[in-house]
């Protein structure tokens, strides 16, 4: 019988918390799931405690090669036989009551896509909090394209719907033929959602919270990086290439292109004045000047500390 749901879990040295996804996923309720965890060449004991749960409960994929986290989910994918693809990552966790919630209100309004309110746990200090208010959802009941990359604009604080968790239709997805772009490290979950609703899939939205976000004490963040901008930009490009845009959607995806730009700029100066090459950073910035306006960003105090980490005769220590 096909289940109704199939959870993705891409994994690398998940150790800590893949068991705790999975017995999490395992715990839904009224639907029929299966579960396929993608171990993306861990070197910690990750495929030996998803191996350890029943086969007819969890698949375990390992990969030959490291694919990052879109070649692990497209992996995933590949294998899927639910009617629904539910992407969880391997920190996380999800509610008991979540796909059901989810999938009835998609299956109500004939969307594709669904997405949930989430909560941000913090593992060490035990506390938890619900990240977007519940009236803010229930006054979103869909999710426009154009809104979603209005969220996903560098330097404007938009009010963010990139940290939701969606449900995909996989008819859908086969349909259209939509795999994750395993170029990227960062990003890869926007440039996916966004193109899925570029296809036409209409996403609706679950005020209620049924996704735990979970912080781990000690856990490191990834850097965004020069690299991980320029890629986000050569996604964007395709993303252009391959759908016609609404009005609306066309200038969002205008100010996010100028917003990632600047981003590169940022990046770039931080890079000369951390090498202390003065003409590089300044070449950097009049080839972009409109990368300045935004003294007020982090990214911009970062580089003001830089500036004056670097004066003349004193060194980083002294400079703090």
């Amino acid at each position: 019988m096909q289940p109704d749901v199939t959870f993705v879990i891409a994994a690398y040295n998940a150790e800590t918390s893949i068991a705790r996804a999975i017995e999490s996923a395992l715990a839904q309720r009224d639907v029929s799931i299966e579960i396929i965890v993608v171990d993306d060449r861990s070197s910690d004991r990750t495929v030996e405690i998803a191996g350890a749960f029943p086969p007819e409960q969890v698949k375990v994929i390992a990969l030959d090669r490291n694919r990052g986290p879109g070649g692990a989910r497209n992996a995933g994918l590949e294998a899927a036989r639910g009617r629904w693809i539910a992407v969880l990552d391997s920190d996380d966790t999800v509610h008991p009551e979540r796909l059901k919630c989810m999938i009835a209100r998609a299956e109500t309004q004939a969307a594709q896509i669904a997405v949930d309110n989430l909560e941000v746990v913090r593992d060490a200090a035990g506390t938890r909090e619900t990240m977007f208010e519940a009236k803010l959802l229930e006054a979103h009941p869909e999710l426009m394209l154009a809104d979603f990359i209005a969220a996903n604009i560098m330097f404007e604080g938009t009010f963010s719907f990139g940290y939701m968790k969606p449900i995909f239709e996989r008819r859908f997805l086969e349909q259209h033929r939509l795999r994750y772009d395993e170029t990227l490290r960062i990003g890869e979950d926007y440039i996916f959602l966004a193109s899925t609703m570029a296809k036409g899939g209409r996403c609706v939205v679950e005020p209620t919270v049924g996704y735990a976000y979970h912080i781990r004490q000690g856990s490191i963040s990834r850097v965004l990086e020069l690299h991980h901008v320029e890629a986000m930009l050569k996604a964007d490009t395709t993303f252009l290439e391959q759908h016609v845009l609404d009005p609306r959607s066309a200038a969002a995806q205008l100010r996010r292109t100028r917003s990632l730009r600047q981003a590169a700029s940022f990046l770039k100066l931080v890079h000369y004045l951390k090498a202390r090459a003065p003409i590089h950073a300044a070449v950097t910035a009049l080839r972009d000047p409109a990368a300045l306006r935004h003294l007020g960003m982090p990214i911009a105090a970062r580089l003001r500390r830089l500036t004056a980490t670097f004066q003349p005769g004193r060194t980083p220590s002294e400079a703090g």
